[in-house]
């Protein structure tokens, strides 16, 4: 048997992560989900619950550049996010 070692090109992927609030609906946070992540309805659907019972979830991993204008338009729907 022969042995192969493979070189893997590691890029930090970074995160968007949502926190629960008290002020939004689930409604509003899927909606905002499919329209700013690109979510499908039941992606979005079980980030929300998450969100709701766990205190925080990770929505969307990507490049930085990609996730900042992402992050600020969830920020601008009222919801509180990060990128980490």
């Amino acid at each position: 048997m022969e042995e192969v070692l493979v070189e893997e090109d590691v890029q930090k992927q970074n995160e968007i992560v949502l926190y629960n609030d008290d002020v939004n609906t689930f409604d509003h946070v899927i909606e905002t989900l499919i329209h700013v992540c690109d979510h499908t309805p039941e992606q979005a659907e079980q980030c929300s619950i998450i969100v709701h019972y766990k205190g925080k979830c990770t929505v969307k991993t990507g490049p930085y550049e990609d996730l900042k204008p992402r992050c600020s338009l969830l920020l601008d729907a009222g919801l509180s996010a990060e990128i980490v």
